[in-house]
């Protein structure tokens, strides 16, 4: 299985949105919480390309977008290959 992380902040419904669909498909992942956490933040930042919103999701260190981009991999067909690895 691929490693998955997720930034993501507390009360973010696109961030539990997408938690829901990657634990309805048994996939751990990582959650890196950037709330009040200026270091993180700009962590995410960096990795995912000067984005600011969350979640910001990566699957084996590959951006993929936010909780929209995963469920449009979802809905394409193209989510289950990119998470067996």
């Amino acid at each position: 299985m691929a490693r998955v992380e997720i930034y993501s902040k507390f009360f973010c419904p696109y961030c539990a949105r997408a938690k829901r669909l990657l634990s309805e498909k048994g996939v751990s992942f990582d959650e890196y919480e950037i709330t009040g956490d200026y270091e993180k933040r700009q962590e995410m930042i960096g990795r995912a390309n000067g984005r600011t919103t969350v979640p910001q999701i990566f699957i084996e260190g590959r951006h993929i977008g936010g909780s929209d981009d995963l469920a449009e991999l979802e809905r394409s067909g193209r989510l289950d290959p990119l998470l067996a690895g």
